[in-house]
């Protein structure tokens, strides 16, 4: 019997393909390992630690966010708020009107008189806190513990931010973020700004947010145009618009409209919001 011959592994073999001059496969195999290799591992990784990047993740994506969201609400209006989209689901079911009185106008289309009423209303300290006003926080404070109803202290920045930015209704959570946004808008959008914002959203009337479609609606003319004592009423029924009135204003309503007048005229009249 003949010896076999031994087989020619080396001419049964294919030839293998050359790699191109400056191309290597190591490089792109590596990289598949590792990328099989972090995939183990984020499978294999406790969940507490995965669920924890992901709660770090959605902070950080919430935070640029809402950042972003401010500065874009520094140069657009604000034409609609939770408060509004709250009070019209309020009216589904109900024989109230649905519709929303609202105009946005601009600072400068806005007799100052108007803005003086607010600041003497309701924040008498605005152009010279940073969002929050620690001298009313505190009396506020004081006075609560003998009060069966408590007094607020927000100022007009916090109002704003709750307005403009958060839900209608009370929880730690919703303080807080009160206080974020507060920082946020006194840093970025700046006191005229604020001010500008809190014209145009403020409820003041059944289904009526803004000192111009409450001059339209009750007054009758354009807020460019508003009196003191005209002002001064708006101001007045500020802390509770669905209850008082500025059309058929009550006896308290009159007479707060008079101590608001008076206050305009301590703090100087106009010239003291002149450099916001």
């Amino acid at each position: 019997m003949p010896p076999q011959r031994p087989t020619n592994t080396f001419r049964n073999t294919p030839p293998q393909p050359r790699p191109k001059a400056g191309h290597s496969s190591t490089p792109r195999l590596q990289k598949a390992g590792r990328w099989q290799q972090a995939r183990r591992f984020i499978r294999e990784r406790p969940m507490l630690e995965r669920v924890y990047w992901i709660a770090v993740k959605v902070f950080l994506w919430l935070f640029f966010s809402s950042i972003g969201y401010v500065i874009v609400l520094k140069y657009i209006p604000v034409w609609i708020t939770p408060l509004m989209v709250s009070r019209w689901m309020d009216t589904i079911g109900t024989d109230e009107s649905s519709k929303l009185y609202k105009t946005w106008r601009s600072y400068d289309e806005i007799s100052k008189e108007a803005a003086l009423a607010v600041v003497a209303s309701e924040d008498q300290a605005f152009p010279t806190h940073w969002g929050f006003d620690f001298d009313e926080i505190q009396d506020a404070i004081k006075e609560n513990q003998r009060r069966k109803r408590p007094r607020g202290a927000s100022t007009i920045s916090q109002q704003v931010a709750k307005n403009v930015f958060l839900w209608n209704g009370r929880s730690y959570i919703r303080k807080g973020l009160e206080v974020y946004f507060t920082a946020l808008i006194e840093l970025i959008w700046g006191k005229k700004r604020i001010l500008e914002v809190y014209l145009n959203v403020a409820e003041t009337g059944p289904m009526t947010f803004g000192v111009e479609a409450a001059s339209q609606r009750f007054y009758g003319h354009s807020a460019e145009s508003l009196s003191r004592s005209e002002a001064a009423r708006i101001a007045a029924v500020l802390p509770n618009p669905r209850l008082f009135s500025i059309r058929n204003p009550s006896n308290y309503i009159l007479r707060r409209t008079r101590q608001i007048t008076r206050q305009m005229r301590y703090l100087g009249g106009q010239k003291y919001i002149r450099n916001l």
